[in-house]
């Protein structure tokens, strides 16, 4: 365990200056930036170690390993995120535990969230995932969809809209994805000087391991970066 502490603690360095690096060239000061670790098919045991790291919380695919890493401790008190899809029948084990949730996408699911947040007694932050790339392959709304998708959640008492989230195409070069990522900023700024009600825009989640300089170059407020702390990822079999 000690050696695969050592090797993520040198990936986290690193990555923190390439953050650092890409803030000074985009002229924003790096702790405008967010470190979140995308910990999904970590252990408990392995997720603890990386929380004594400088990185700034945790996000997680599956709600299944949310809830066991949460009531474990293995956060070590840091904050985490649903970043993955949510199912509407899950959704009572994510809100209260997840600080915030990445992938809302529907009028729907917004719904759930804000009823079972109500039960709770709390207003559950959201993020609106955007489908930048036009891929039938991933879910999120059309850009076009956003205005329409923004004024029938606004009025939901229990949540708040807090930014956008998406996932571009896989790019091949560097570089690549930066106009989907300038699209998305585009997107967050506009919504943002419309002053919706119950809308407050201060995330913009977007860039991952292969492509996170790229996003912070062009807005993203908030990275998920998961093999670039943990290594390559070793797939079990579903969670129950």
């Amino acid at each position: 365990m000690e050696e695969l502490r050592k090797k993520m603690e040198e990936r986290v360095h690193f990555i923190r200056q390439q953050m650092e690096q890409a803030a000074g060239q985009a002229g924003r000061a790096p702790e405008e930036i967010t470190l979140l670790a995308a910990s999904k098919t970590q252990s408990p045991e392995t997720v603890a170690l990386s929380a004594a790291l400088p990185i700034d919380l945790f996000g997680e695919n599956r709600v299944q390993e949310l809830v066991s890493k949460f009531d474990a401790g293995a956060y070590g008190g840091k904050q985490v995120d649903m970043i993955g899809h949510l199912q509407k029948n899950k959704v009572k084990y994510a809100v209260g535990r997840a600080r915030l949730i990445h992938s809302v996408d529907s009028l729907a699911l917004g719904q759930v969230i804000s009823k079972e947040a109500g039960k709770k007694g709390l207003c559950q932050d959201i993020l609106l995932e955007v489908n930048i790339g036009r891929e039938e392959s991933k879910r999120g709304v059309f850009p076009e969809e956003l205005p329409r998708l923004l004024e029938e959640i606004c009025p939901l008492p229990h949540i708040r809209v807090r930014g956008l989230m998406a996932i571009p195409p896989v790019s091949a070069k560097e570089g690549q994805n930066r106009p989907y990522f300038s699209a998305l900023r585009q997107l967050f700024v506009d919504i943002k000087s419309k002053k919706y009600d119950n809308v407050h825009m201060d995330c913009l989640s977007m860039g991952m391991t292969h492509d996170y300089v790229d996003a912070i170059l062009e807005g993203a407020t908030l990275v998920r970066i998961g093999t670039g702390i943990y290594g390559p990822r070793i797939y079990k079999e579903e969670m129950p």
